[in-house]
């Protein structure tokens, strides 16, 4: 891929492409110009522009998978700058320093792509020197660290803390997040679909499906009834009000019906009282009829 920032100014609305990697060092530039990465210096002649036209709305589209940390924060803070409505949007693998850049819109509009993946990890470098040398840049990561995660939690309002944790999980190589997984962290505010327009969730789909189904078989979907009652979606609202009114006949026939229950004499023998055999029964039987002839 190409790395470079990319600006279009059609409509009104400013389009920003930030492609590629984000700010390798100028020593590690390629040869030829037109490869060069999307560093500052060239993001700064972009804001240039952008001021210039005094674009009412930006609309940041990111496909990276990350960068220069320092370059980030410059590009982060060039954007936040502008007076215009900022809307950033990620695609693809966005990690690392693009997800810095991806904090810079304004609120409610970090839209992150139904299809993309996201990761923030802790700061990483190559480095060589001496234990003190090397103590001072173990000081550096730290506080580059304490400062992505200041970024992420003063876009969010959560705190710092949720971040870092997220950041050294893995040996500090960070997790991939799904879309859903990077709004609900507080990375990003809502996943769009292809065209940028918000993706459905789970129980929207799940919603259309039962309207889809309520129409094939002739009820009305978009029907609504009083909040303080539950909805039968097996009939229509006709149908509720008749069955309501069997329902309200059956229960009045059932009442005239009531009558007190009937016990019959109990069979058992009272307490106290001799429980006799079939042979004592038989004598006593043919003593009545002795007696009666």
């Amino acid at each position: 891929m190409k790395s470079e920032i990319q600006i279009d100014n059609n409509a009104g609305v400013c389009q920003i492409d930030i492609e590629g990697t984000i700010g390798v060092p100028e020593e590690w530039q390629f040869d030829r110009p037109e490869a060069r990465v999307a560093t500052y210096e060239k993001f700064r002649d972009a804001v240039r522009r952008i001021a210039e036209i005094d674009a009412s709305e930006v609309v940041v589209n990111i496909r990276s998978t990350g960068g220069d940390v320092n370059d980030a924060l410059l590009i982060h803070d060039a954007l936040t700058a502008l007076s215009a409505h900022i809307t950033t949007r990620c695609y693809g693998y966005t990690a690392s320093a693009a997800t810095i850049i991806a904090q810079a819109a304004s609120p409610a509009c970090r839209e992150i792509s139904a299809n993309a993946l996201y990761l923030i990890h802790t700061a990483v470098c190559a480095t060589e020197g001496n234990a003190a040398e090397l103590n001072g840049k173990l000081d550096l990561l730290r506080q580059t660290d304490a400062r992505i995660a200041a970024v992420y939690a003063a876009r969010s309002g959560r705190p710092a803390a949720e971040f870092e944790t997220l950041m050294a999980e893995n040996n500090g190589n960070g997790r991939w997040l799904s879309p859903e997984e990077a709004v609900a962290a507080g990375l990003a505010d809502v996943v769009t679909d292809a065209a940028g327009h918000p993706a459905p969730s789970l129980t929207q789909n799940i919603a259309r499906g039962w309207e889809r189904l309520l129409v094939r078989i002739g009820l009305s979907a978009g029907e609504q009834l009083p909040a303080d009652r539950d909805r039968n979606v097996l009939h229509t609202e006709g149908e509720e009000r008749e069955l309501l009114r069997r329902s309200a006949a059956a229960v009045r026939q059932a009442q005239q019906r009531i009558v007190p229950t009937q016990t019959r004499p109990r069979e058992d023998p009272s307490y106290g009282d001799l429980v006799r055999t079939a042979n004592q029964r038989a004598y006593s039987e043919d003593a009545k009829r002795l007696r009666n002839m």
